[in-house]
């Protein structure tokens, strides 16, 4: 495949049996960046990294996961673990003959990213998430309700706090689908909206989830809200929800249900899962369910990481579509300061 810097194109690869649609763009002769999304995204939710670090030179690589977009639907809870989704994620460099990458990641595409650094640090430069700290979903569920803020989430009315919802999968996993696939387009238009201050200290709305029955109350359906164009345009949202309405949201919801399986893979990470390479965490300041700002949430993160760097984007969840300038600019700085090398040689 050849690619013109900054033009994004897509393509499809074949692996062990899995197919993993993509999205690239710079030159094949560049240093391989590899964007991972998450729930219930798409590699369009890189969009806008892919030009620009396209037109810098980077080859950059951004796959459907397993359950999106035109890349493998699987139909089994456990299909969706990490150790499948990574082992989904080297079949891909393998098959663009990419031997070492750095690696992106975002919400579930976080702990994918983790994963491969720490199981598969021969196969990174390094490795960079948005909002979702190193040691924490990659490791379960469990270790990651100990950082919970016991003083905006008390244990009694709070078991989970933020990560109710997540218990609420695993509990009512049939009716937290049914809610999503009855719209997925209106679901999309709820979900994708920009960090709102005014949050800033407050519950998370999710904590309520097993409270109330469901996301939307008990037996209930996303709401028809207006678009918020800060955030994604029409056609963006009728691509997301196309896809979900053809795959349905089995698969991406699976991705909860798996933290056992989850636990066991973190647990045999090499070197006791401490990282040597380069990292950066990007916090977003308006993420109220992936709080790195007034929680312990990344504690465990910076004892393990042994080269961090640490930046804040002052954006909600999607942070890579609401504030892309300041995404862009966060990974930028990082790869000039921890990649020169790779730098000049991604140079168009």
């Amino acid at each position: 495949m050849i690619m013109d810097a900054g033009s994004v194109t897509e393509g499809v690869i074949e692996s062990k049996g899995h197919t993993t649609h993509f999205r690239a763009s710079g030159p094949q002769s560049g240093t391989p960046i590899v964007f991972v999304h998450g729930w219930p995204e798409l590699s369009l939710s890189w969009r806008h990294q892919l030009a620009a670090l396209g037109a810098l030179g980077f080859r950059c690589i951004a796959p459907d996961l397993r359950g999106y977009g035109e890349s493998t639907v699987y139909r089994q809870h456990s299909d969706y673990a990490l150790e499948h989704v990574v082992s989904d994620m080297l079949g891909l460099a393998e098959a663009l003959g990419i031997e070492k990458a750095i690696w992106v990641g975002h919400d579930w595409g976080s702990p994918v990213v983790w994963s491969i650094a720490s199981h598969h640090p021969d196969r990174c430069h390094g490795v960079a998430s948005l909002c979702v700290p190193y040691r924490t979903l990659d490791l379960g569920l469990d270790p990651v309700i100990d950082l919970v803020n016991r003083e905006r989430y008390p244990a009694d009315s709070y078991p989970a706090g933020q990560w109710e919802y997540m218990r609420f999968y695993e509990e009512n996993f049939e009716d937290a689908t049914k809610a999503f696939d009855a719209d997925a387009y209106n679901t999309i238009k709820l979900l994708f909206r920009k960090g709102d201050p005014a949050g800033f200290g407050l519950p998370a709305g999710t904590s309520m989830t097993r409270i109330n029955g469901g996301w939307f109350g008990a037996g209930g359906e996303a709401p028809d809200v207006p678009r918020d164009g800060d955030v994604v345009t029409e056609e963006e949202v009728a691509e997301y929800a196309g896809h979900l309405e053809r795959n349905g949201f089995f698969g991406p919801d699976s991705y909860y249900m798996n933290h056992e399986a989850n636990a066991e893979y973190g647990a045999r990470a090499l070197n006791a899962g401490v990282l040597d390479m380069p990292a950066l965490f990007i916090g977003a300041q308006y993420d109220y369910v992936c709080d790195s700002i007034t929680s312990d949430l990344g504690v465990p993160m910076r004892a393990a990481c042994r080269d961090l760097t640490e930046s804040v984007v002052y954006s909600g969840h999607w942070m890579a579509q609401e504030r892309p300038r300041d995404v862009n600019s966060a990974l930028t700085r990082w790869l000039a300061t921890n990649f020169e090398h790779l730098w000049l040689q991604s140079t168009p």
